[in-house]
């Protein structure tokens, strides 16, 4: 199945694109892309291989969202990503930061959706792949 690819090109250096991703996601995620929609929740990368992803709502309850499989700062974060179904479902982000020269770039590729059967797997892909392109014009925003 074909991968999912967002790539934007962003003006301001990779390691400000990188930080903003992995700590300060909560700045820009938008609420309807979370599981409690709590405005003041955080949204947690731990910074290590096996580290979790997950989103803290103020009342502190959690609800994991991936596994980080990669950590490679600022250059490239790879995820197992299950946010909204079971973890046996995850498919696999990686977000690769480079420099460019009028600041840097953000390439996002999610793959997997293959292991589910069809025709859950193209309709998963496809909703995927929407949510992303919303999400990513609210990064975008932040920069």
């Amino acid at each position: 199945m074909t991968p999912i690819v967002v790539e934007l090109d962003l003006a301001c250096p990779r390691s400000h694109a990188f930080e903003l991703w992995i700590s300060k996601p909560a700045l820009w995620w938008p609420r309807a892309h979370t599981i409690s929609k709590d405005p003041e929740l955080e949204i947690v990368f731990e910074p290590f291989v096996g580290g979790r992803v997950f989103e803290r709502a103020s009342d502190g309850s959690e609800h994991d969202w991936g596994e980080v499989v990669l950590w490679d700062p600022p250059n490239r974060v790879d995820y197992l990503w299950h946010l909204f179904f079971a973890r046996s479902e995850a498919t696999k982000v990686s977000v690769i930061f480079e420099e460019t020269d009028g600041g840097s770039s953000l390439r996002l590729e999610q793959v997997g959706f293959e292991i589910l059967p069809e025709p859950t797997a193209t309709d998963r892909r496809n909703e995927t792949n929407n949510a992303w392109l919303e999400v990513m014009g609210y990064y975008e925003r932040a920069i």
